[in-house]
């Protein structure tokens, strides 16, 4: 049975069943998924709900009502919340802090991208570990229309997901991107046809639960560390691989191998 819960007065929800996999849900999707500034504030709390309080194994992101991922930040709070360079400041530090929550979570997160994946919402699927999508997907940074900066955090983001020439590509002309697009600049891991998408994310989320936890979040970690360069991200990362060694999974692992079974990693 799944456990859900909600934020943001439900237009972020949240669910993990039995088989370790949780879900985040951008759930307004009568405005194209786009997010309010509480649902910013929101997701740093939904992923610690979801990987610390319920110890999901994976989490994917998505958005309600299968046609769009996230037409991103609700431009209709901006002549009262970003107003201004004091206001922006204030309205972006949430932002940067969802966007930090995605990329630091401990396990992995998948966004399943379909239809508009715009601005902030391109920096939630941009902050993930893997992002996969169905050939609606369409994606821009449209910072540059609107004659503000996107924050520099994101578009690090930006650079890792789409690469150097893409990034800038991206945010100096923001023009729009098709699903191929991404795709054949490595933003995205599969592009899938219709209706195959939930499918494609389901097999690749049970993939990942099913491996030994320690190992992956000591993957990720070292992969996170790569990409901050930050003494003190090695040193944890290190820690993290030293003690897969010590781990019940890592006896439970060698017995499989040995019996010619299937693992039952229980995270220990």
């Amino acid at each position: 049975m799944d456990v859900n819960y909600s934020f943001a007065g439900g237009a972020i929800t949240t669910a993990i069943g039995g088989d370790g996999i949780g879900r985040m849900i951008i759930n307004r999707p009568e405005k194209l998924n786009a997010l309010t500034d509480a649902m910013w504030r929101a997701i740093p709390g939904a992923l610690d709900w979801l990987a610390s309080m319920n110890h999901a194994r994976v989490v994917i992101i998505e958005g309600a009502g299968g046609k769009d991922f996230s037409a991103g930040a609700d431009i209709g709070e901006f002549e009262t919340l970003r107003k201004d360079g004091s206001t922006a400041r204030i309205y972006e530090k949430g932002n940067s802090d969802a966007f930090a929550a995605i990329r630091t979570c401990p396990v992995p997160v998948i966004a399943a991208v379909r239809g508009i994946c715009f601005g902030g919402g391109f920096g939630i699927a941009a902050a993930a570990d893997i992002r996969l999508a169905d050939e609606t997907a369409r994606f821009a940074i449209p910072a540059a229309r609107l004659g503000l900066a996107y924050p520099i955090d994101a578009v690090q983001d930006l650079v890792r997901a789409l690469g150097d020439q893409k990034a800038r590509w991206a945010l100096f002309s923001a023009r729009e991107m098709s699903a191929s697009q991404a795709l054949a600049s490595g933003c995205l891991l599969t592009l899938s046809g219709p209706g195959q998408l939930e499918m494609e994310v389901f097999q690749l989320a049970s993939d990942i639960a099913e491996a030994a936890p320690l190992s992956v979040r000591a993957s990720k970690a070292a992969i996170s560390a790569q990409a901050s360069r930050l003494q003190q991200d090695f040193e944890q990362a290190e820690a993290l691989g030293a003690r897969t060694f010590e781990s019940l999974d890592y006896a439970e692992g060698r017995c499989a191998f040995m019996e010619k079974r299937r693992a039952a990693f229980s995270g220990k």
